[in-house]
């Protein structure tokens, strides 16, 4: 089993924590967009674009307009 040599200093120790809580906390921001587009059906990123990346809901044939 791998041991590390030596003691890791705490700036080292606090920089790692960082980086996978960054990591952690992007992933956490991701899931709760996807799951507000799911449950109010518009995200930021279409209403600036109007492109839909995979996530558009059709619209009910009552709202759409008949000619």
């Amino acid at each position: 089993m791998a041991v590390p040599k030596k003691r890791m200093s705490k700036s080292k120790k606090n920089i790692r924590k960082n980086v996978w809580k960054k990591k952690a906390q992007k992933n956490a921001n991701q899931a709760l967009s996807i799951a507000k587009y799911v449950l109010y059906g518009v995200s930021k990123q279409a209403k600036k674009s109007n492109a839909s990346y995979g996530f558009s809901k059709p619209k009910p044939e009552s709202l759409e307009k008949k000619s």
